[in-house]
C-alpha cells in the first residue's frame, strides 16, 4: 500500500479534507452509502483500546511491527458487514434505519492493527444480485463507464478500490459476489476457502455457501488483508484453523504451479475471450505449465447454487418481521398484517423472488425432488474439484461472460444474468478460495480472470497473481487515478 494512505487520517484536518474529496469524486459513483472517517476512527480506537487492555504487558515486537505497517489506513466495508458507529443496511428498506451494535471479527482484526474503516459501501439488496442496481438505496455505476453497472453484489466495493478512493474493501461473497464486480472494475478480488475467515458480523444470505471477501488495488494489499483476517473465531463455529504446512506458505511467484484452463467452448463475449486466451498465453511466456481441463460438473453449477441458496435465503431471511427489528409499518390490524406489510415495503422483487423460490424447495414432497439433489450436485462438483487437483495446482477461469453490462441492459435479462454466474459459482459451492485479476482493457473495459485452488492454497493464488501482474499490470481507470496520486502531483 502506497504510504500516502496513512496520512489522510492524521490529523482532524486531513481526515476532513479526504471526507471531502472522496464525496466530491463519489457523487457520480455511488460506491458509499456512508462515508464518514471520523466516526470509523472512533470505531477503531475503541476495539483498539480493547485490545490494549487485553495485551497489557505483552511485548511482542512482531505484532508491534506488523501494526505499525498498517497504523492509519482507512479502507471500506461493504453494508452486509457490522461496524458500530455505522448504520447496517444490507441495501435494503427493511434495514434501512439499523445501526450496528458490535463490530464484525474480521473488522475487529484490521482494527487491532491500526486500519481503519471510514465508511459503508453499496451492495445489491441482502447481496442478491450482480450489479449492484437492486439497492433499495441507489445505484453504483462503473468508474470506467458510468453508464454501466459495477457488478454484484459487492459492486461498491469495487468501486471504492477502483476509483482510488481506498486501498482495500471488505465484501462478500456468496456465488461469485466480490470476483464479478472486481473483474468489472479492473481490480483484485479474493474469495477465501470457506471457513478461513470468520463470517461473524456478516448478515447471513446463504450460511453455507458465503464468505467475508475482499477487494483491493494490488495481490500485496489482498494477501496482506486476508492474512490479517485468517484465524479460527470462537464466534463462528464454522471457521477452520488453516493447516499448520500451509499457514505461512510463500505467495512468491512461483513458476513451477501446474496451470489449468478449460477447454471447449465457453460461450465467452470476444473482448473477455480475448483477455483469458492472453492470461493463459501470458503464463505459458512466464514458464508455467498450461494444459488444457475439463470440469464437467460445471454445467450444473447454476441451477445447484441457486437451489441451495434461495433455501438458506428464505429462512435466514424469516426473522425480518418488523416486530424485533427491521421496518415496522406505521398501523396493522393485527401481527399477521404487521409482518406481512413489512415484508411488501421492506425487501425488493428480487428478494422477494428467491425467499419464494426457497420456500417452494423445502416443501414438503418437494425437497427430494430439487433440494436434496442440488446437494448431490454439489457434492459432484467438489469431486469434480479433487479431482482435477490431483492433475494440476491452479486453475484458470473466466469470472464473467460479458464484461460490464449498461444499467437496465434491456438485451440482458436476470435469468441470463444468473446463468452467466457459471463460471464463479462453483468455487462457493466447493468451499474452494478464487482470486479474480486484471486481464487487459478491451474496448475501454477492463476484463478480468480468476484462478481457482484447493482449500487453504490461497498462497498459490497469491503466486500466479503475482507473476501475471508482470504481463499484465493493472489499469486504472482515466477520470480516477488514485488519491494519493493525485495529491502527490
Amino acid at each position: 500500500m502506497e504510504s500516502y494512505w496513512k496520512t489522510l487520517l492524521t490529523t482532524p484536518e486531513a481526515a476532513t479534507n479526504y471526507r471531502d474529496s472522496v464525496r466530491d469524486r463519489d457523487h457520480d459513483l455511488g460506491a458509499f452509502l456512508e462515508f464518514d472517517p471520523q466516526r470509523g476512527c472512533t470505531a477503531a480506537g475503541d476495539i483498539l483500546a480493547e485490545r490494549n487492555t487485553e495485551t497489557a504487558g505483552d511485548t511482542n515486537t512482531t505484532d508491534d511491527a506488523r501494526s505499525a505497517a498498517w497504523a492509519g489506513v482507512p479502507f471500506a466495508v461493504k453494508d452486509n458487514i457490522a461496524v458500530t458507529g455505522f448504520r447496517l443496511t444490507c441495501g435494503s428498506r427493511m434495514l434501512e434505519k439499523f445501526s450496528s451494535p458490535y463490530t464484525a471479527t474480521a473488522v475487529q482484526r484490521l482494527c487491532t492493527l491500526g486500519a481503519i474503516p471510514v465508511g459503508k459501501t453499496n451492495l445489491d439488496e441482502f447481496g442478491m444480485g450482480s450489479s449492484t442496481d437492486t439497492s433499495a438505496l441507489g445505484v453504483t455505476s462503473n468508474p470506467w463507464d458510468r453508464s454501466r453497472v459495477a457488478g454484484g453484489s459487492s459492486g461498491g466495493s469495487a468501486v471504492a478500490v477502483a476509483a482510488g478512493m481506498v486501498p482495500f474493501a471488505l465484501g462478500s461473497d456468496t456465488g461469485g459476489s466480490i470476483r464479478q464486480p472486481a473483474a468489472f472494475c479492473g481490480v483484485y478480488g479474493l474469495k477465501p476457502t470457506y471457513g478461513a475467515v470468520s463470517r461473524y458480523g456478516l448478515v447471513a444470505y446463504a450460511s453455507s455457501l458465503e464468505s467475508i471477501a475482499v477487494a483491493a488495488a494490488d495481490v500485496d494489499t489482498t494477501e496482506a488483508v486476508f492474512r490479517a483476517m485468517r484465524a479460527v473465531d470462537e464466534m463462528d463455529q464454522s471457521t477452520i484453523e488453516c493447516p499448520a504446512d500451509l499457514a505461512d506458505a510463500s505467495g512468491a511467484a512461483d513458476t513451477t504451479l501446474r496451470i489449468g484452463v478449460l477447454g471447449g467452448e465457453l460461450g465467452l463475449d470476444p473482448a473477455v475471450a480475448t483477455g483469458y486466451q492472453g492470461a493463459a498465453d501470458a503464463l505459458k511466456a512466464l514458464g508455467f505449465p498450461v494444459s488444457a481441463v475439463e470440469l464437467p460438473t460445471i454445467e450444473y453449477a447454476v441451477p445447484a447454487y441457486y437451489t441451495i441458496a434461495a433455501a438458506e435465503a428464505s429462512a435466514n431471511l424469516a426473522r425480518y418481521t418488523g416486530i424485533r427489528y427491521g421496518l415496522r409499518p406505521d398501523y396493522a390490524e393485527n401481527p399477521e398484517e404487521l409482518v406481512r406489510t413489512a415484508r411488501d415495503q421492506g425487501f425488493g422483487p428480487e428478494v422477494k423472488l428467491r425467499i419464494l423460490l426457497g420456500t417452494y424447495v423445502l416443501r414438503s414432497g418437494f425437497q427430494d425432488q430439487y433440494y436434496l439433489r442440488a446437494q448431490k450436485v454439489r457434492t459432484a462438483i467438489r469431486n469434480d474439484f479433487d479431482r482435477l487437483f490431483g492433475e494440476i495446482d491452479v486453475l484458470l477461469m473466466p469470472v464473467f461472460p460479458t464484461p460490464a453490462f449498461p444499467h437496465g441492459d434491456a438485451g440482458l435479462t436476470p435469468f441470463q444474468q444468473k446463468i452467466a454466474d457459471r463460471f464463479t459459482t462453483t468455487a462457493n459451492l466447493a468451499g474452494i478460495p478464487a482470486l479474480a485479476l486484471p486481464a487487459g482493457v478491451e474496448a475501454g473495459l477492463p476484463v478480468g480472470v480468476q484462478v481457482l485452488a484447493p482449500a487453504f492454497h490461497e498462497h498459490r493464488l497469491f503466486a500466479v497473481a503475482r507473476a501475471l501482474a508482470q504481463r499484465l499490470p493493472r489499469a486504472t481507470p482515466p477520470d480516477y487515478p488514485p488519491l494519493w496520486r493525485k495529491a502527490s502531483e
